[in-house]
C-alpha cells in the first residue's frame, strides 16, 4: 500500500504502522515516514 501524504502526526503516524506491519525496522520506518512527509525528525 503506499504512504499517505500530508505532514500532521495521524498521517506520520499511520505511515510509521504501515512501514512497521510490513516488516521495517521501528528506526527505519520512522525515517522513511518523516522523508516522506518533507520534515526531518526532531532530535532529542
Amino acid at each position: 500500500m503506499p504512504l499517505l501524504k500530508g505532514k500532521s502526526k495521524k498521517v506520520i503516524g499511520r505511515n510509521i504502522a504501515e512501514l512497521v506491519s510490513s516488516g521495517r525496522p521501528k528506526n527505519q520506518a520512522v525515517a522513511i515516514a518523516y522523508s516522506n512527509a518533507g520534515m526531518s525528525r526532531k532530535k532529542k
